[in-house]
């Protein structure tokens, strides 16, 4: 890979950090519109579906995700990171490896969910698992999104983006409404990506032809063996959990723990959003290791801002989520959201470290994390769920965590040098505890009341002590982040 940046940047952009940096502020807050878009639908589908429908959805949704893994190569990543001199043949050969990817999945799905029906024992999900699953080749069309990407101009690529969860949220939402049970999803889905795939297309500064040779192949898939194997690694432990579950508990607890990863996720959604906004400049300085570490602790620190409120803000208001948004019958689910919440604030410390191994073209520790959680799942996971039920998934989802909390402090000291995985944790816990200690003492106070007025009353006090907290934490960071919104002078001749 060439480290040199200039030939990737407008030759406009005076300072590649402070260009990244405002399209990490700028770009997140508009992809975390999408996000909470994402978690409305859940909500609003779980308010009109069944626990049992959404059950049934929660499996036909994991057996799509967890094969689709197996596509996610990294072939935009790798996309990214090259620097060939003709752009327009580097894109054709990228979008070839990406729809060939994509049939190849197809074909996957087609095969392998009559076999996870068996396993389910429900074969109602074949039909409704296959039919989503024509969205990957389709949203393959949505390739030259990452031109815009790998030229930073975040605005368009989030624009082009956007088009499809949008899409799918406005037809998932009408027809759960409409009584459409989970072939809501199944629809919203389908429509949301053949949408996408059309703006993009027609939009595409480059031609969309396909255009392969035996070197690119090799290049990528020197770049993407690791990864593949860690998408199998993470397929045997998401859908193992499933099985053990499903066994253990039946397709009710799966729908509880389908909605509590669900609404978890969306922490993890935003920090994906930062990850994936920087990507394109962790790569431009690849070469630069102190810089890398300065990228790595500050883009941390931002997320874990937002990841560690949201997940402790998550365990605190769990009854009263599950009360006043799902409704009694989903009550079983709220210690397990309560749970899931906290562990996912635990597990955005470094949540991003992988980007900074693709950038530097090093994917094998990917592989490595990924065996370790594999065989914390075989020891450990898997004899909870199959002993204890829902508590047994989540010690087993603690163990995980733990055990790629310590992967990842390992692994970035290697590239980094140095990382104090402690004091990042330390950081994000402190200025959510004042907070968490006001909610507590006036339920403590007043144990009784559970009325609507009083939730909204405490989260509004959860969320102003917070973010007065980190302000007087974060000052400097938080400064040098508002700083890089405001208008770049132009320098004299």
């Amino acid at each position: 890979m060439s480290t040199a940046p200039r030939g990737r940047l407008d030759p406009q952009i005076t300072s590649l950090r402070r260009h990244a940096a405002r399209g990490t502020l700028v770009n997140s807050s508009f992809q975390i519109f999408l996000a909470l878009l994402g978690l409305t639908q859940r909500l609003v589908a779980a308010a009109f579906l069944t626990r049992a429908e959404f059950g049934l959805w929660a499996v036909i949704l994991t057996v799509l995700v967890t094969l689709s893994w197996l596509k996610q190569l990294g072939i935009s990543d790798k996309y990214i990171q090259q620097d060939e001199p003709d752009q327009e043949l580097a894109f054709q050969k990228a979008f070839t490896l990406e729809l060939v990817a994509s049939l190849g999945y197809f074909a996957v799905i087609v095969l392998a969910v009559p076999l996870y029906a068996v396993g389910y024992g429900h074969h109602e999900i074949i039909v409704p698992a296959i039919v989503c699953a024509l969205m990957v080749p389709i949203t393959a069309f949505e390739a030259p999104a990452w031109i815009r990407y790998r030229r930073l101009q975040y605005a368009r690529q989030r624009l082009l983006t956007a088009v499809n969860p949008v899409v799918t949220f406005v037809v998932t939402v009408a027809l759960a409404i409409a009584g459409a049970s989970y072939w809501c999803f199944v629809i919203g889905i389908l429509a949301g990506s053949v949408a996408g795939a059309l703006v993009c297309g027609l939009t595409s500064p480059y031609r969309l032809r396909l255009r392969l040779t035996r070197a690119s192949a090799r290049e990528y898939a020197t770049f993407s063996w690791p990864l593949m194997g860690a998408a199998i690694s993470r397929l045997i432990v998401v859908q193992g959990a499933l099985l053990a579950a499903n066994h253990s508990v039946g397709l009710v607890g799966v729908g509880a723990i389908g909605l509590a990863a669900g609404i978890a996720a969306f922490a993890d959604r935003v920090d994906q959003i930062v990850s994936q906004t920087i990507y394109p400049a962790v790569c431009a300085v690849a070469d630069r290791r102190p810089l890398l570490a300065e990228i790595f602790v500050k883009s941390n620190r931002v997320a874990l801002m937002w990841g560690m409120p949201f997940g402790v803000g998550l365990a605190l208001f769990a009854d009263d989520l599950v009360h006043f948004c799902f409704g009694d019958r989903w009550a079983s689910a709220a210690g397990l959201i309560a749970a899931t919440g906290l562990l996912c604030g635990l597990g955005q410390v470094a949540f991003n470290w992988q980007i900074f191994m693709r950038a530097v073209n090093d994917t094998k520790p990917m592989f490595v994390a990924a065996i370790v959680d594999v065989a914390v799942f075989a020891v450990v996971s898997a004899p909870l769920i199959l002993a204890f039920g829902l508590p047994g998934w989540v010690a087993g989802v603690a163990a995980g965590t733990l055990a790629q909390l310590t992967v990842r402090t390992i692994f970035v000291g290697r590239l980094l040098g140095h990382f104090n995985v402690v004091r990042q944790l330390w950081r994000a816990v402190v200025p959510v505890v004042p907070g968490a200690a006001l909610v507590l003492a006036a339920r403590s106070l007043a144990p009784s009341d559970d009325s609507l007025p009083r939730a909204i009353a405490e989260l509004i006090v959860f969320v102003v002590a917070t973010i007065v907290s980190t302000l007087l934490l974060e000052r400097r960071l938080i400064a040098e982040a508002a700083g890089y919104l405001l208008p770049v002078r132009r320098a004299r001749a």
